[in-house]
């Protein structure tokens, strides 16, 4: 089968940085579903294992988790899905990605994709909406129909899990969303996606919230630059507010969080199936409660650039894009 990976960990400027490949078709597990890749879509966290995890000499590394396509065959423990079905999901880090013709990947973590919007646009959603669904619901509690007199600053609104984050925020709570971003486009991105409000991540937050008239929050959601704006999302906090986290955090200091007593939540959306948990389920299921916000007219897709065919040469595109910290929304590629 058609694949895009790479040997070594180089620079993405280098053509060897991801390569077109022919690799065997994957041996499927108990749960495992074939399914033949349509589209998918670029995340940081391919970009990161490019750049530091190497496969063993003279193999190859297939990054990307996100894909949509149409199962082919099943493994003998499935019972949730059948050869035909289209669907969509962001697969396991543990795993090889879907940067291939041919993917296993668990049923678990799988749903029905939206059936109101083509492959590409369906690409953009798993591994951002499973992130931004988590990071609201499941680390910062906020209840479903909850957040009445309360308010989330979005740091970074504008990017892959902003984007569905203020939409999911908008759509199944009463909080107040207030997003992040420092250019005329993403500003209105963010507006257009349902922020009630946008501030200038490039001044100090604390500062921008009080000039607009805001205050202090109650949750803030810390997607990119971390150790930049650490300090001012503590100042931006309520007491006893929370944070939650997908950046790294290497070297801050988590001491600035105790005198207002505020309690940080890291986010990672393949904690269930890297530890196989026992709920290892419910991103399947969450993944078919967005399809039915999408197909309902509620969630709109976050896909921004497309650039074109699965390939290494539009790969090295995407990856740079995205290594650029300017990408808006989500990049995708579409057919091999």
């Amino acid at each position: 089968m058609k694949a895009v990976g790479y040997q070594h960990n180089l620079p993405i400027e280098n053509p060897a940085a991801l390569e077109d490949l022919t690799l065997p078709t994957p041996t499927l597990e108990a749960r495992d579903l074939l399914v033949r890749v349509s589209a998918i879509s670029v995340n940081p966290v391919d970009t990161k294992i490019r750049r530091s995890s190497a496969p063993p000499e003279g193999q190859a590394k297939v990054v990307g988790w996100d894909a949509v396509g149409t199962i082919e065959a099943v493994g003998t423990g499935v019972t949730l899905f059948k050869p035909g079905d289209r669907v969509y999901y962001a697969g396991a880090v543990d795993r090889p990605g879907a940067n291939s013709e041919l993917h296993a990947v668990d049923e678990r973590i799988v749903a029905l994709a939206p059936t109101s919007i083509d492959d590409s646009q369906a690409a953009a959603l798993p591994l951002t909406a499973i992130t931004a669904y988590e990071l609201l619901f499941d680390r910062l509690r906020v209840a479903k129909g909850g957040g009445k007199g309360q308010s989330l600053l979005v740091v970074g609104g504008a990017g892959g899990v902003g984007s569905i984050l203020i939409q999911l925020a908008r759509q199944l709570t009463q909080l107040q969303v207030i997003a992040t971003a420092s250019r005329p486009e993403t500003r209105q991105w963010c507006l257009d996606l349902g922020a009630h409000a946008v501030i200038d991540h490039s001044r100090p937050l604390a500062a921008e919230l009080v000039a607009g008239g805001f205050g202090q929050v109650d949750y803030v959601a810390s997607l990119t630059q971390m150790a930049q704006h650490y300090p001012q999302m503590v100042e931006a906090l309520k007491p006893q507010g929370a944070l939650a986290a997908i950046d790294d955090m290497t070297g801050l200091d988590p001491m600035l969080l105790k005198s207002k007593s505020i309690s940080l939540h890291w986010e990672l959306m393949f904690t269930r199936s890297l530890f196989q948990t026992a709920d290892m389920g419910e991103q399947g299921k969450l993944l078919a409660e967005v399809a039915a916000l999408v197909d309902a007219g509620r969630i709109r897709t976050t896909a921004h650039t497309h650039l074109g065919v699965i390939n290494a040469a539009n790969l090295r595109k995407a990856h740079a894009l995205v290594e650029s910290g300017k990408a808006q929304g989500k990049v995708v590629l579409a057919g091999f």
